[in-house]
């Protein structure tokens, strides 16, 4: 706003407003079928290698396994050096690790790991569904560590649905799932160790759901089901929504005809180089190669063992 002083020179004044987030651009999931597991990859992609602080998103399904299916591909491998989400949306997960730990996830339910100085671990379907079958839909998310954090210890949790922070919106015309990070007072399950917030929700037809991120976090918007338009822009399913950081706070998402399920998290921004390879993601590429040498050692454990 210009103003004029006392001399009748023009001066620029700022005001401090909110404002919306700018989109920047809409990244399309590309589809990388694995075996017979329906998978598209959302991040990185050729046109979005990252998008700090997180580094990767996988979609599996939604699809139906017939009965005596081959489940879930993922047996033990190693990861060091960052953390990951996985959504269960339908289907279910069986997680074991090098720390001893095991749950099945069921829809509605996340797990959530922190590899730190590193971890073996499977992510495969249980008994009751490679003998049954039935409807899959699952992500995972990576989320990176600061280097001060890439030698913490591994730690592993899953969630069940009723173990998550629920906030519906008026007329429950939206549910807001959140499983780290604050809204009005509750705190999701997960105290993160660098402030993520991560969350989905779910929009009735027709409904728009706003709220508000600092400016200076890194968002991931990602559209799983239905399309919506995000602050006045459209976006389909299957679509990563680059947003701008810096300037601007305010998201409003507004779901079409047929509802829609949209991944909401944030976190700060992590100023430190990103070398990733394979499962590892360190700062340097001595730091890779000294991980693969401890995996090979035995000093990752064993999952399951």
């Amino acid at each position: 706003m210009w103003l004029m002083n006392a001399n009748g020179e023009r001066l620029l004044i700022a005001f401090m407003t909110h404002g919306k987030r700018e989109v920047r651009q809409l990244h399309a999931a590309l589809e990388t079928p694995m075996a017979d597991l329906v998978t598209f990859r959302a991040l990185p992609t050729g046109s979005l290698p990252e998008l700090n602080p997180f580094l990767f998103l996988n979609h599996h399904g939604p699809q139906v396994y017939p009965p005596n299916n081959g489940g879930l591909p993922f047996g033990p491998h190693p990861h060091k050096g960052f953390e990951t989400l996985t959504f269960v949306f339908d289907g279910e997960v069986a997680h074991s690790d090098s720390t001893g730990q095991t749950f099945v996830t069921g829809p509605g339910g996340v797990q959530w790991m922190t590899a730190g100085r590193g971890i073996e671990h499977a992510e495969i379907s249980p008994e009751s569904f490679l003998e049954s079958g039935g409807p899959l839909e699952i992500i995972q998310v990576w989320m990176n560590l600061p280097a001060a954090l890439k030698r913490c210890e591994p730690w592993y949790r899953g969630y069940d649905s009723a173990e998550l922070l629920h906030v519906s919106g008026p007329d429950a015309s939206w549910s807001w799932h959140i499983i780290s990070g604050e809204v009005d007072g509750q705190r999701g399950p997960v105290a993160s160790q660098t402030g993520l917030f991560m969350s989905w929700l779910d929009l009735n037809p027709g409904t728009t759901f706003s709220t508000s991120v600092p400016a200076e976090r890194g968002v991931m918007l990602y559209v799983v089901r239905g399309e919506v338009e995000v602050n006045g822009v459209p976006a389909q399913s299957r679509a990563m929504v680059e947003l701008t950081n810096g300037s601007g706070t305010d998201l409003d998402i507004t779901s079409w005809d047929d509802g829609a399920l949209v991944l909401l998290c944030h976190g700060d921004v992590i100023d430190e180089p990103v070398v990733a390879y394979g499962p590892f993601v360190m700062n340097t590429e001595a730091e890779i190669q000294e991980a693969y040498e401890e995996y090979r050692s035995g000093k990752f454990g064993r999952a399951g063992r």
